[in-house]
């Protein structure tokens, strides 16, 4: 199989299902932000620092491909049967959110990106998944998306979060605290 088809050189592609949409199309703005944030994954996964993470990191890629599955799928269309996510997918975020939290300082003030690589990664890595969550929860106004989709994006940024944190507390690096301009 080749890797180009010449299909997609008008400006359309296909939803799983074999529904053809244009590339601007919401359903495909909502999966190829998820696919940008699985390759942010993979940045993140390659830091030294994250070594103890890898293996959660590996199983949030392959979840976001499960995520990407459906969006990609035309609901109406497709007959094949999809992975799923389940709600111990959520949960093993939240536990895993439990865990860097024990060992972080409280947190007093918000915090400026930055201060070092894997904290930055995980930043931008949060920031696409809150654009892939609001471009799924716009998708779900017109067709609907299963909730689970939208849970684990919305638990997944707050594990990016608290990840950027704990990469910064594990290099031993500065939280960088926002310090707003007093008038």
């Amino acid at each position: 199989m080749k890797v180009y088809t010449k299909k997609g050189d008008t400006g359309e592609t296909s939803l799983l299902g074999g529904t053809r949409v244009p590339k601007h199309h919401l359903r495909i703005e909502a999966y190829g932000t998820v696919d940008e944030l699985n390759s942010w994954m993979g940045m993140l996964k390659d830091q030294a620092v994250a070594a103890p993470y890898e293996k959660l990191i590996k199983q949030i890629q392959d979840n976001l491909f499960t995520l990407g599955s459906h969006l990609a799928a035309d609901p109406d269309a497709n007959r094949m049967t999809l992975p799923e996510l389940v709600p111990a997918d959520v949960e093993q975020l939240e536990a895993s959110i439990d865990q860097m939290e024990e060992n972080l300082p409280s947190l007093q003030n918000f915090v400026l990106p930055g201060g070092y690589p894997a904290n930055s990664m995980a930043h931008v890595a949060r920031c696409v998944c809150r654009r892939a969550e609001r471009l799924t929860v716009h998708l779900n106004e017109s067709s609907a998306v299963e909730p689970i989709l939208l849970q684990y994006l919305n638990r997944l940024s707050d594990w990016l979060f608290v990840f950027s944190r704990e990469m910064t507390h594990l290099a031993g690096a500065e939280e960088v605290a926002w310090s707003p301009r007093k008038s």
